[in-house]
């Protein structure tokens, strides 16, 4: 089917801004994910998936401005022993980041890899894969344009997380990243992610864990308020293995975090959770398709959102069953807290199973500040702002305990209260 003509015109737009890198080992990949751009064509409104999200300024050829922000506080994760890999507007910042020499794991940069290498059969791979049945075109557009991004393959159980860093420094900044992870059978790894990257930030992932691996992935979207970002993950899990990933998301005009999870092997456990506190012009959409093609698997999406001066929520997720996929377990649940009339969420949770042995359930609420639970509070003496804070910070606290570390916990919730103190005062 021909692409209509006003998608047509604004693919043909964006593609003629932009240079296809020289890929060298990924050139293929490359150039097969741009024909599928090409035949998909660019999000528009009109779209099943993006009729919540206007995704005009991640599609226009040019990056709209988002002024510097000044650094006025810690970064997130700074009190954790962590490897630190820097990239300042996409690209990698090798003076500012750690040696990446670590035991059990080897990091290198998808521009410097060589022509043999285990990532070739990885990058592309899982994004193609996860374009059906739901068409993600802003993945392919990356797979095809990356200019940077890491190779990560983890051996065994690696002693600290691996913590990429990524910074703005110019107001027009236009950064697309690919990263590649391989887990091996028996390895264990933690993934930090924080800062609002550029102008504009396009990144995609693409997550391999063997059988019996684990990955722990927390991240944090900073505080630029002009930032718009567009993230997707990929991720296939063998048997016995385990995906948890975690993602705060404190300010920006627009983000949308895709994630797309595929459990290939028996015993596997997937947890995908999100908080995000949003004022004013903030725009947040978290989609997630989960697949179950193995026996007695686990899922969970957790996504809580606080939302206020006209603040808006999106959430979209699915559990799809195959046929055969027996004993699965699959749990979603989404809530907003609406701090003002202003505000709203909109979400479109989904099942779709073809198994008749499975535990499958998903809800979504948006409610008001619990009046009881905040007079309770004051009837303690309890300043209503403070008190107001407190019950949000225990609305969040089911997508928060998702993350196993304490210490990580700990830290998410101290920006919580530090994003909420600053709007209090």
């Amino acid at each position: 089917m021909a692409l209509p003509q006003v998608k047509l015109d604004a693919t043909d737009a964006r593609l003629a801004a932009m240079s296809l890198p020289d890929g060298g080992w990924s050139d293929a990949a490359r150039k097969d994910a741009l024909a599928r751009l090409r035949a998909m064509g660019l999000p528009s409104g009109r779209d099943e998936y993006w009729k919540y999200t206007k995704p005009d300024t991640l599609v226009q050829p040019d990056a709209p401005h988002a002024a510097l922000f000044d650094g006025d506080t810690t970064p997130v994760f700074s009190d954790t022993d962590r490897l630190r890999i820097v990239f300042v507007d996409g690209v990698f910042d090798a003076d500012a980041s750690d040696d990446l020499t670590m035991e059990n794991v080897s990091i290198e940069r998808l521009a410097d890899a060589p022509d043999i290498h285990w990532a070739r059969d990885l990058y592309g791979v899982l994004e193609a894969k996860g374009q059906t049945p739901v068409e993600r075109p802003l993945a392919a557009l990356n797979t095809a344009f990356a200019t940077d991004g890491v190779l990560i393959h983890v051996t065994g159980p690696v002693a600290r997380p691996i913590n990429l860093v990524y910074r703005h420094k110019s107001e027009h900044s236009d950064a697309i990243l690919h990263h590649v992870v391989k887990v091996d059978s028996g390895a264990e790894v933690t993934i930090l992610e924080n800062g609002p990257a550029a102008a504009r930030f396009n990144k995609c992932m693409e997550i391999d864990i063997a059988d019996g691996g684990t990955l722990h992935h927390v991240r944090a979207q900073g505080r630029d308020h002009e930032r718009r970002a567009a993230t997707a993950m990929f991720a296939r899990l063998g048997a016995e293995s385990v995906f948890k990933s975690f993602t705060l998301t404190a300010n920006g005009v627009l983000t949308r975090n895709e994630m797309v999870v595929e459990l290939t092997g028996d015993d596997a456990v997937a947890h995908v959770a999100g908080a995000c506190v949003g004022d004013g012009d903030f725009h947040h959409d978290d989609t997630v398709f989960i697949t179950h093609d193995a026996v007695n698997c686990e899922s969970r999406q957790v996504f809580k959102k606080v939302l206020r001066n006209g603040a808006t929520g999106v959430f979209q997720g699915k559990i799809l069953v195959k046929e055969g996929a027996q004993k699965t377990d699959g749990y979603q649940i989404s809530q907003s807290l609406l701090l003002d009339d202003d505000s709203q969420f909109l979400a479109k949770p989904e099942l779709e199973i073809y198994a008749d042995d499975v535990a499958c359930s998903h809800g979504s609420t948006s409610g008001a500040i619990d009046e009881e639970g905040l007079f309770y509070l004051r009837s303690r003496g309890i300043e209503e702002g403070v008190a107001t804070d407190l019950l949000t910070i225990a609305f969040l606290a089911e997508a928060v305990m998702e993350i196993e570390d304490q210490a990580l916990q700990d830290e998410i919730n101290s920006r919580v209260d530090a994003w909420l103190s600053r709007r209090r005062g």
